[in-house]
């Protein structure tokens, strides 16, 4: 027999997560400085033009420099980097400049002014393709412009944020190839 235990709804997240942490990097043209967030809570949306959401909280410092500039990149880490993701969310840009108090690499981005993590697996360049649910859900919704990823290692662990400090890392990857039909994807 099953047993169950009741779960508070704001933890709905330890269930739900839709993908790896990720570190969102903005630029400010007007103080000429980068910034970086940890972030969970992201989502594919579409695949052509290729649009993601993401929800970035008013509270955040990156909330303001991405509304602004309306570009940021998006910096896939692997488990190895896992230190460093929580320091760069248990910090605020307001208040410091994380590249240099926390040693994170950069380096420039091909179509935004945001810089790319190159310690990261993966990094998308995106523009901020629509706005109309910031204002009172702070969600964006990006365009990925450009995706570059490292060649290897193949299959990366990612790191999945659970709540309250507890991260899982993706583990044994499985394939489904002869059984999937691509064409139902609409692409």
């Amino acid at each position: 027999m099953t047993h169950w235990r009741e779960v508070p709804p704001s933890h709905a997240r330890q269930f739900l997560e839709p993908g790896p942490v990720v570190l969102l990097a903005t630029h400010d043209a007007g103080a000429s400085a980068d910034n970086v967030m940890a972030m969970g809570w992201h989502q594919v949306l579409e695949f052509t033009p290729a649009l993601i959401s993401c929800l970035v909280s008013r509270g955040n410092h990156s909330h303001a420099l991405l509304r602004r500039s309306g570009e940021c990149t998006i910096n896939v880490p692997t488990a190895d980097l896992l230190d460093m993701v929580v320091r760069i969310g248990n910090c605020s840009g307001a208040d410091c400049d994380k590249f240099t108090d926390l040693g994170i690499e950069r380096e420039p981005a091909a179509h935004v002014a945001a810089p790319l993590l190159p310690q990261c697996h993966a990094q998308l360049e995106c523009r901020l393709h629509d706005d109309a649910m910031v204002g009172q859900y702070d969600l964006f919704i990006l365009e990925v412009l450009r995706i570059r990823a490292a060649t290897s290692p193949k299959a990366p662990q990612f790191v999945h944020y659970l709540g309250d400090g507890q991260f899982m890392l993706s583990g044994k990857r499985v394939s489904r190839k002869r059984l999937f039909k691509p064409e139902m994807l609409g692409i």
